[in-house]
């Protein structure tokens, strides 16, 4: 297929959507065409080049560019200006992200709006509200299963509020980070009920099938995502007749991406809530959105395609919004969900670093890092124009993502060693510190994963119904220990709503019928304002672990050398129960060491001076100075950020013993 002319067709196709714009605005718009077209092609063309139709499609989507485009409201064009200005904006080492349902977190949209001067205390620069889009009603998989993407849940208010709440945010620097579900739709929704009437266009939008033959073939190879409540991965309907495609639950029915009418939906529906004032979408079960027989149909090379066309659509119209994958499957396949080969820095900025959250939890319970260290060296690095997004726990239970590989080559099992884990944060385990819950046991795999608040599983539940303040004090220090490490990390640290403050697991969702069969809502707990009000009590539990967030991020802030793009480097401390990772760029050098034991812990001084960490040393946390020649000894749960004291900057250094100064008053 020959290759058109990009500046004619930019120029001749959107002129009548662009009319009313200026000359100006219509130029850019012709350059931000020919800039991005390429990468619009190429993914295009791997998935539905060989359609006769294929030029027609181009069209198509450029047509729903150029709309979204023109009816961009003026605010956001600037911050597209903005954005592109400073296209890091992301990996700063000043973000830091909040994740909360809007209604748990202040009961609708308007509320979460009076709430901002919170946010802003805690130095929240990034806030991702849980499914608000309006879901079917009944059971929706937490609202993932969506009737409406132009529509707010009723309960939670508007599109409208949305947009002010977007733009409340935006004026106070935060980012509004949103759920889309690009996997399914909900069998209500409006595509879903037109197949149902027997439209035939509409269930081409959907995989459908007239008898069990290729489903079953299918289901050879498919793995169950809900075991116990929703086995299999094909439901039956007997008002058309047909099989449909349903991973999840029988009310999310699967969207057919093979069918390039799919993608244009989505597409428009991306460019609207950008035009609302979303700034970051987070692209829900992306690992999902193509089929192919004989595999588990997940992380397929064709959902790359699509993320790609995706974000290169996008960045004609919204280059100020930015794209984040939440796929949550093995290191090997994760790495591409961010640009690889000819597709980096092409796909999405962000994606979750599961991996990361699920090794904090492992050397917790083994009090050894040797695994989160090899484990972490494994992985390869990513895209210097993408970042992870960091976090101890999130809305969803924690799979125990260990590839067998990573542990072997520290001589434990993997199956075992999910095993161990499963039972630990389970309560099971003899002397464990945990209070979670098996979440979706499947016998056929052994597969257990955990439901259970970070502060429960930190030990802090058991400890405070023990009345023992030891106990009490090392559930604090752990809480503050795994949070440092995903600030330390590099990328954008998510604490989830109510962590700040130690919230503990909550049973009220057992008096929910529409709940009480997911024990993952036991850690999606309304927000304590009552706790939040008394935070500034710093002898109080909750007052401890927010100070203790607050002094880190501070320290965060100080420190360019946790920009994104400076290298995130796992070492080996010659001691089991340490684990170090180093922070190197022209930006400067860390070395942050952390104590995943509760007993004290040494480092000794030859494998610092090894790592050009000799002599001289400062704490960042704190400020303090060490000297490294005879080695450094870590508290039960310490951590340190290191960096040489030639290389600090006098009056950085002056802030960092003034801010412990304060904190000791």
């Amino acid at each position: 297929m020959e290759e058109r002319d990009v500046a004619a067709e930019s120029a001749a196709l959107p002129e009548g959507v662009l009319a009313d714009l200026t000359p100006l605005e219509r130029d850019i718009f012709r350059a931000r065409v020919e800039l991005y077209w390429p990468d619009v092609l190429r993914p295009l063309r791997r998935l539905y080049g060989a359609r006769p139709d294929f030029d027609a499609w181009c069209d198509r989507l450029l047509a729903l560019v150029a709309h979204g485009y023109q009816t961009r409201p003026a605010e956001l064009r600037l911050l597209d200006l903005r954005r592109q200005g400073q296209p890091d904006w992301f990996q700063q080492p000043d973000m830091l992200g909040y994740v909360a349902y809007a209604d748990r977190f202040a009961g609708d949209l308007r509320g979460v709006a009076d709430h901002i001067p919170y946010l802003k205390e805690l130095g929240v620069t990034y806030l991702h509200l849980m499914p608000l889009l309006k879901p079917r009603t009944g059971p929706n998989d937490g609202g993932y299963a969506v009737a409406d993407y132009r529509a707010v849940n009723p309960a939670l208010g508007t599109m409208d509020d949305l947009a002010e709440l977007a733009r409340r945010l935006r004026a106070d620097d935060i980012s509004l980070c949103i759920d889309l579900v690009c996997n399914h739709t909900a069998k209500e929704h409006e595509w879903a009920q037109r197949a149902v009437a027997g439209d035939a266009d509409y269930q081409a939008y959907y995989l459908m099938y007239p008898d069990r033959a290729l489903p079953d073939q299918y289901e050879q190879t498919l793995p169950e995502v809900f075991p116990d409540f929703a086995p299999g991965n094909f439901t039956y309907y007997e008002a058309i007749d047909r099989w449909v495609w349903t991973t999840f639950n029988e009310y999310q029915w699967d969207l057919n991406y093979g069918n390039p009418a799919v993608l244009a939906e989505l597409l428009d529906i991306i460019l609207f809530l950008a035009n609302q004032g979303v700034e970051v979408l987070r692209l829900d079960a992306v690992a999902f959105m193509w089929k192919r027989l004989g595999t588990d149909s997940q992380n397929q090379p064709e959902a790359h395609y699509i993320l790609q066309a995706f974000r290169a659509l996008s960045r004609i119209a919204a280059p100020g919004l930015i794209l984040k994958a939440e796929a949550i499957v093995s290191p090997p396949k994760l790495i591409p969900y961010l640009g690889r080969g000819e597709a980096t820095n092409k796909e999405c900025e962000l994606a979750y670093h599961n991996v990361l959250m699920v090794l904090l939890w492992s050397s917790l319970a083994e009090r050894r890092v040797t695994l989160m260290t090899r484990a972490l060296q494994n992985m390869p690095p990513i895209p210097g124009g993408a970042a992870w997004v960091t976090y101890v726990r999130c809305h969803d239970d924690i799979g125990w993502a260990i590839t067998e590989e990573d542990a072997a080559e520290v001589g434990l099992s993997g199956p075992g060693h999910r095993a161990f884990l499963s039972e630990f944060y389970s309560g099971r385990f003899a002397d464990t510190f945990a209070r979670g819950a098996t979440f979706q046991y499947n016998p056929r795999t052994n597969d257990r994963r955990i439901s259970g608040s970070c502060a429960s599983l930190a030990g802090l539940e058991r400890a405070l119904a023990e009345h023992d303040p030891r106990a009490t004090d090392l559930a604090i220090r752990r809480i503050l220990l795994i949070h440092n490490l995903i600030f330390a990390f590099g990328g954008i640290p998510l604490l989830y709503m109510g962590d700040e403050l130690g919230l503990l697991n909550d049973p009220a969702y057992l008096d929910d019928p529409d709940r009480r069969d997911d024990n993952r809502w036991m850690h999606r707990p309304a927000m304590d304002w009552a706790r939040a009000a008394a935070r500034q009590d710093w002898w109080s539990v909750s007052g401890r672990i927010y100070h203790g967030l607050i002094a880190m991020l501070a320290a965060r802030r100080r420190s360019a050398a946790l920009h994104a793009q400076a290298g995130a480097f796992p070492v080996w401390t010659h001691n089991e129960a340490v684990f170090g990772l180093l922070r190197d760029s022209p930006r400067g050098r860390v070395l942050v060491l952390a104590n995943f034991s509760e007993r004290p812990q040494t480092v000794p001084g030859y494998r610092l001076h090894e790592m050009v960490f000799g002599g001289r040393l400062v704490d960042r946390l704190t400020g303090r100075e060490i000297e490294s020649a005879p080695g450094i000894t870590l508290e039960g749960y310490e951590a340190l950020w290191l960096t040489p004291l030639p290389e600090i900057d006098p009056v950085a250094l002056a802030a960092m013993k003034t801010t412990t100064e304060e904190r000791a008053k």
